[in-house]
């Protein structure tokens, strides 16, 4: 069968339909990723790695779905989507409705260590630590236990903005980095490999009462994890 090429803009069209928590908890850290990383991220696992057409795709910590979504509407052959929030998965399920994908995707309500299974490739927006430090470690781990391939957002540790001017300049909104050696190590020592790490740019916006700004733009790191 052909691969049928989505345009971007088509996928970033869909993203923006999919709604947002409507009382995101600050303690879980439920930013919701948005809809020009998404786009990106997805992009890259769909068409430069061939991760995502025609492939069995897991969310974890799936928030509202847009990842999950994102998949599906890319012709991913099977998406589950995994968030320990009742509220975000049912929000994720009238996504899912709303977008016309619901027969594509699963959802299931419950903390990732409970997650069995195997997976072609997973795909992870983490918490990033802030509110509980190396929160994201335990979402590397399980990602590496269930699927082949992971992609996963980090927070990049110091915020570059020579790298934020390269990122707003390039044609595809991403550029090749080094690990964090500490992440690679702990990549490692779980059964994984680092194949590429990519910066992009996210935009949070206003979500919480200690937020100063409208909205914040921040460099996130993109791991490409590979089991070994």
């Amino acid at each position: 069968m052909q691969e049928r090429l989505v345009r971007k803009l088509d996928l970033e069209l869909m993203l923006s339909k999919v709604k947002p928590h409507p009382t995101p908890i600050a303690s879980l850290e439920q930013y919701t990723i948005s809809v020009q990383a998404a786009a990106t991220m997805l992009y890259l696992a769909a068409y430069a790695k061939k991760d995502i057409v025609g492939k069995r795709v897991l969310d974890l910590g799936c928030g509202t779905g847009r990842l999950a979504l994102g998949a599906a509407f890319l012709g991913a052959k099977s998406v589950v989507g995994v968030d320990i929030e009742t509220e975000a998965v049912r929000t994720a399920y009238q996504n899912a409705l709303e977008v016309g994908l619901n027969k594509k995707a699963q959802w299931i309500s419950g903390d990732v260590d409970s997650v069995h299974g195997t997976f072609d490739t997973v795909l992870q927006n983490p918490p990033f630590g802030v509110q509980k430090r190396w929160a994201d470690r335990r979402f590397i781990r399980k990602a590496l236990e269930l699927g082949t391939v992971a992609y996963s957002l980090h927070k990049r540790p110091g915020q570059d903005a020579n790298l934020a001017r390269k990122l707003k300049a390039s044609t595809d909104g991403v550029l090749a980095v080094p690990p964090s050696p500490f992440l690679k190590e702990f990549i490692d020592e779980n059964g994984g490999r680092v194949q590429a790490v990519y910066a992009l740019l996210m935009t949070i916006p206003h979500m919480f009462e200690f937020h100063t700004e409208k909205k914040h733009e921040t460099i996130v790191d993109l791991y490409v994890m590979r089991k070994r």
